[in-house]
């Protein structure tokens, strides 16, 4: 099949070049899952779900990502440490291995992901690996593959074992005739990136599987999120967490959108604390499968001006990349969350003089300051 020849040869390409840092490894892609009505003979010891008394046995797939470490680390304090499985294709760090039970786990791999499954008692899986919009753009077999094919392992998984599923969606699942100022929760959906359509699949998929095979599936479309505990990771947005490296380290930063750019954003404490009360609510407060959440919503410019408060001698500049400038016109400028904030009581905590001010606190500002002085 001349599609998995190419892509095994894209990802091989991917992994030898340095700025990539996705980590995807090179396995046969199968073209659909198996169907979870055609699976069963083996699965009725793995059938029942939890109790709610009990605590959830949890996967997360893709977790050395952005969100994967910081939710597991939430994850395990209300659970516990041994409830909560981080898993990627990457090596870990020593502190992320210390710190819980991490185990390798390919995606496209769909017997292995099923052991794990089984093996594990796993009742909840957070499936985080996705090649995001830029990276993927960049190499649109490479993401066809692991953000659709890898889905779709998830779903049929996820529907045979009985499993709580949460996929993130993102504002790259909307497009340019979308309404912008503010998107609802249901409006037009065409997005022109892989990244977004892989997104926009998800969403419909997770529902069709819900209504057809009784599945959990609930799903969060996040804005734009900030941290300070990972490095920018080939995302549209990723300028607002460069920004502050870039202030402590040099005093100097160029950002690859134009000043005026309004996009919704979050702070990842807030992110993180959304998808664990999306994922704990009963399952009759749902009206819907997935929700919009926001925060906050600023441009480039907002942002700077905002960093300038800390760091005064910041120099910023504007070298505009036109790939992400286009992929930002056709995203939300605000989300309405308004149905999130209804039906299981959703409230952000950060807004943008906070995230500022705990993204300074984490990364140092003060030895940069000092030493400018």
């Amino acid at each position: 099949m001349p599609i998995v020849k190419n892509v095994s040869r894209a990802v091989s390409q991917l992994l030898q070049s340095s700025g990539c840092g996705c980590g995807i490894s090179i396995v046969p892609v199968r073209c659909i899952g198996v169907s979870p009505r055609q699976v069963a003979s083996d699965a009725s010891f793995h059938s029942v779900s939890f109790s709610e008394s009990d605590h959830p046995r949890v996967l997360i797939t893709g977790g050395l990502g952005q969100l994967g470490v910081g939710l597991a680390k939430l994850l395990r304090k209300r659970f516990g440490k041994n409830n909560v499985i981080l898993s990627d294709i990457r090596k870990p760090a020593d502190n992320v291995f210390y710190s819980g039970p991490f185990i390798y786990a390919d995606i496209l791999d769909y017997k292995n992901l099923r052991e794990i499954v089984v093996n594990n008692r796993i009742t909840w899986l957070f499936h985080y690996s996705a090649l995001l919009s830029a990276v993927g753009e960049a190499n649109v077999p490479l993401a066809r593959a692991v953000n659709i094919t890898g889905l779709h392992n998830v779903l049929d998984i996820a529907a045979e074992h009985n499993l709580r599923l949460f996929v993130p969606s993102t504002i790259g699942a909307f497009g340019p005739t979308s309404p912008r100022d503010p998107t609802p929760d249901l409006c037009i959906q065409r997005p022109r990136t892989i990244y977004g359509v892989s997104k926009v699949h998800a969403e419909l998929m997770g529902e069709y599987y819900h209504y057809r095979y009784g599945l959990d599936f609930r799903c969060l479309r996040y804005p734009g999120i900030i941290s300070a505990d990972s490095q920018p990771g080939g995302g549209t947005t990723d300028y607002a967490v460069q920004i502050f490296h870039d202030a402590i380290k040099t005093g100097k930063f160029q950002c690859n959108l134009k000043p005026d750019t309004r996009l919704p954003m979050m702070y990842i404490d807030d992110c993180l604390k959304a998808t664990l009360e999306v994922m704990e609510a009963p399952a009759e407060a749902l009206s819907m499968r997935t929700y919009n959440i926001s925060a906050m919503s600023f441009t480039p410019e907002e942002l700077a001006q905002e960093v300038q408060k800390h760091v005064p001698e910041l120099q910023v500049t504007y070298n505009v990349d036109k790939v992400r400038q286009a992929i930002a016109d056709s995203w939300p400028m605000n989300f309405d969350d308004g149905n999130a904030r209804r039906d299981w009581g959703w409230k952000h905590d950060y807004d943008l003089p906070e995230l500022v001010t705990t993204m300074f606190s984490f990364l140092g500002s003060d030895s940069r300051i000092a030493q400018a002085n």
